[in-house]
Parts: C-alpha cells; structure tokens; sequence
C-alpha cells in the first residue's frame, strides 16, 4: 500500500490558501513577506522530492504549478515523476505536456484504489480542497506541515469544520526555527 502525504506551508491559524502569491487573496505570499529565508527550514521540501515516486493535486493546484514548475530549477525532480491531478472537470487536452505522464482521477474511489498499487509515497501539494477531502475519506498517511507564526484569519483552510470522530495523529518529527518557523510531521494514527 502506498503512503499518501499531504505537505502544507501553514499559517498558526489553519489558512493554506495563496502561500506563493497566487492572486485574489487578500494575504496572497504571506509565506515570505516579512520573513527571514532560512534554508534548513525548507530541508524538508528538498527531501519530499527525494522521497517521493509521485505527485497528486487538485486542479486548482494543477493549473497554478503547471505553466511554472516544470521549468523552476527547485522543482526539477517533480519534472519526470509520474502526477495525479483528482478533477471532475479537467480534460486530457489541457494537461501540460513539459512536465511528464499526469493521470486524471475522477472520485477518490480512484484515489483510494491507486493507494492499493505497488510503488512509493505519493505528495500531495497544494490543493486545499483535496486535502480536506482526503482527510475526511481517511486517505492521508502523513502531514508535513510548515507552520509559519502568523495569524490570517480568511483564507482556505487545510482540514474541514466536518462533524467526524477524533483522528489522532501521531508526531515523528519536529523543529522550531529562529524565524519562527515550526517544522511537524505527523503520521495518521489509524
């Protein structure tokens, strides 16, 4: 069975929405406005890809990452691994074709399946909406979240207000930043 991992830059609040600066969010790249880049906050983004054997996203994320990621020289390994963009709506002709083989899935049914094949972890990047999704279908292994100390009140958050039974979760590694910046990874406690 394959490890699913949801990875978020965070804020204290819960809001995932815009961190880069994607635009018609009032808080849009909060994740470096006013704050000092330290690299080994970030160590943990250099080795999902080393780790990684795939990537999912929604097609939200999907259309955002597209047009840039595949020629951004950070993002190089993620170039030829093999991405499942979950859609209702997207269609094969709008896929990208710089930035290796994408699947589209269509429920999380497909998704739940796919976690049934042989191969390594799959990423999840982005995709607030798919995150909250999964989370409640009990699909996500793994949380790798960069919580950054701000407050931002609206915004997209990473896990729904949906009336369910507690999920535990268990921390298996952390660190605190001079920045601010808190690294947690937590594994689904099933």
């Amino acid at each position: 069975m394959r490890t699913l991992i949801s990875t978020a830059f965070i804020s204290l609040d819960g809001v995932v929405e815009a961190p880069g600066g994607e635009p018609g969010y009032r808080n849009s790249g909060w994740t470096f406005k006013d704050m000092e880049f330290l690299p080994e906050a970030f160590e943990i983004k250099g080795r999902e890809q080393q780790e990684a054997s795939a990537m999912m996203m929604g097609r939200t994320s999907y259309e955002a990452f597209s047009p840039v990621w595949p020629e951004m020289e950070d993002f190089a390994t993620y170039k030829v691994m093999p991405k499942y963009v979950v859609s209702t709506t997207l269609t094969d002709d709008a896929l990208v074709s710089n930035w290796g083989p994408t699947t589209i899935l269509r429920s999380l049914d497909e998704i739940a399946e796919l976690k049934e094949t042989e191969g390594g972890p799959i990423i999840v990047h982005g995709s607030a909406t798919l995150n909250r999704n999964l989370s409640d279908a009990g699909l996500i292994d793994r949380y790798h979240l960069l919580v950054f100390p701000l407050l931002l009140g609206a915004g997209k958050r990473l896990f729904s207000d949906t009336d369910k039974d507690t999920q535990k979760l268990r921390l298996v590694e952390h660190e605190a930043y001079a920045n601010g910046l808190q690294k947690n990874v937590f594994d689904v406690v099933r």
